[in-house]
């Protein structure tokens, strides 16, 4: 049997920053920016980045209904701050044009935690992790509505910032912004990735 391939979803953010943390856990990548790149893995990263500008490129680049079925069917997947909105039931404050993947049951408010000036880095606590995890927030989006199925892994004062529900984790923060890449590990391992 060949090695899995992880995808990282290539259209916009920072994408080669969650190849470099993938790699350092020993997972081989592959950038993802058509549908026949995405039949080529087993699992994918959908990063952040702006989440209206990824979500008009994956219909552009055909990737959002194949993407979806992929989903559908059980596709272990990765989001971090817009791939999290990407992947949510619900987008508060979304724009009217935007589309949501509806993977993960759960609504979050875009730019919840405000503006490019509120931006801030906090150590959380994570379920699995023995010491706490350095999350940058930036831009993030906030989870406002959990659904009974949704696993809390993290939260920051309160409020979700971690979640997993099946084959979907996200994170309201950016953790490939840090030398850190347990959570990368631990999203592999978890799905038995590596």
């Amino acid at each position: 049997m060949s090695a899995s391939i992880v995808g990282v979803l290539a259209l916009q953010g920072a994408f080669v920053a969650h190849e470099r943390a993938l790699r350092s856990v020993g997972a081989s990548t592959l950038q993802v920016r058509i549908p026949a790149d995405l039949d080529k893995v087993q699992a994918l990263v959908m990063p952040g980045g702006e989440s209206t500008t990824m979500s008009k490129l994956l219909v552009s680049s055909g990737l959002f209904d194949v993407l979806a079925d992929r989903l559908h069917d059980g596709l272990p997947v990765f989001g971090t701050c817009a791939g999290m909105i990407l992947l949510a039931t619900e987008v508060l404050d979304g724009r009217e044009d935007q589309r949501s993947l509806g993977a993960i049951d759960v609504s979050v408010r875009r730019n919840g935690y405000g503006r490019q000036v509120d931006s801030f880095e906090t150590d959380i606590p994570v379920t699995g992790l023995s010491n706490p995890f350095h999350a940058v927030f930036i831009r993030a989006p906030k989870v406002e509505r959990l659904g009974a199925g949704v696993e809390v892994l993290a939260e920051c004062e309160g409020v979700p910032v971690l979640a997993r529900e099946g084959s979907v984790t996200v994170a309201s923060f950016h953790p490939e912004l840090t030398p850190d890449a347990r959570l990368h590990e631990q999203f592999l391992r978890h799905h038995s990735i590596i």
